[in-house]
């Protein structure tokens, strides 16, 4: 890698950590809730479970015997998942175990969060002794591969939230512009980091995600200013989960 380009691929990861840990730091308004309310109310934990495993897996995919030279890659996603863990040890303190459905959502915390390190160490095993040692290209490409799947899956969870509540109501209220823009400019910002040298795993990822940040960008464009009919939401009814 020559020098200009050694430059601009530092200069675009120190930019792609800082939008990153905007979206990392994205849910605290959520959590302020919680813990005003003392209760996780009718969020769920799932969008936090999916962001311990995704930010487990590239930290994984960064580490020197998979794809070495990535520390920015591991340094932004050491930080989410911490944030992430945080998260969950927060909603499972506000999970009420008297109500039936939050006591099931403390029971899916605990066996989600396990689950997902066993599945994590046994990806890290298989990686690490399934391969020769000085076969970095296949090992990065079986990690990244999975990267991608879990990056994407976590990049279209709002999806469901854009057909039933945005295209529903006709308003993006509860769809917070910033966070969009957010998802938009950190898959923008690691796309071009990808190039610098090509990272088909790193490119993939984050090109979906800025793909569907756009959807996203398009649907306040054309509802912005429009608000939903004041109502209660009961307690089964899923909120939108930023």
């Amino acid at each position: 890698m020559n020098p200009k380009m050694k430059i601009a691929r530092t200069v675009l990861g120190i930019v792609g950590n800082l939008t990153s840990g905007a979206l990392f730091l994205s849910p605290i308004p959520t959590f302020h809730t919680i813990w005003k309310n003392k209760s996780t109310l009718a969020y769920h934990p799932y969008p936090y479970l999916a962001g311990v495993l995704n930010c487990i897996f590239w930290v994984l995919y960064s580490m020197p015997f998979i794809h070495p030279h990535s520390t920015l890659i591991t340094t932004v996603n050491s930080f989410g998942l911490f944030l992430y863990v945080c998260y969950l040890a927060i909603f499972f303190n506000y999970t009420d175990p008297k109500i039936p459905t939050k006591s099931k959502d403390r029971l899916k915390v605990v066996v989600g969060f396990i689950l997902e390190l066993i599945f994590a160490g046994s990806i890290t095993a298989v990686a690490k002794f399934a391969f020769h040692d000085d076969d970095f290209k296949s090992r990065s490409r079986f990690v990244g591969s999975v990267c991608v799947v879990f990056g994407i899956v976590l990049s279209a969870s709002p999806l469901s939230v854009m057909r039933d509540v945005v295209l529903m109501t006709k308003s993006v209220e509860f769809m917070p512009f910033w966070i969009c823009f957010a998802g938009f400019s950190n898959g923008l910002v690691w796309s071009a980091y990808a190039f610098l040298p090509l990272d088909y795993f790193v490119l993939t990822g984050n090109g979906i995600g800025a793909l569907l940040s756009t959807i996203q960008l398009i649907l306040h464009c054309m509802y912005r200013g429009k608000t939903t009919p004041k109502k209660t939401a009961k307690p089964s009814e899923p909120q939108l989960q930023f």
